[in-house]
């Protein structure tokens, strides 16, 4: 998964995560200075990997390049 995650990074490919998915962009150590939202018990994660984490509402989204975050899959929507 993790590779799958760097080559779709290193390419500028979309790479959308949801919720707890942004666990995986986490563990790959691609957020850094990337502007992101989670669900809220994610950000200590991504605020380690040197991310920064945006507060949305359930229903919001952040898209930052090629990333597209949301805390819930309401925000799918906002992609």
């Amino acid at each position: 998964m993790l590779d799958i995650v760097h080559f779709f990074m290193d390419l500028k490919k979309p790479v959308a995560a949801v919720c707890h998915g942004v666990q995986i962009l986490t563990a790959a150590n691609v957020l850094r200075g990337k502007r992101v939202t989670a669900y809220p018990s994610v950000k200590p994660e991504v605020l380690a990997v040197g991310g920064i984490f945006v507060e949305k509402e359930a229903h919001e989204a952040v898209t930052y390049e090629n990333l597209a975050t949301s805390p819930a899959w309401l925000g799918m929507w906002n992609f």
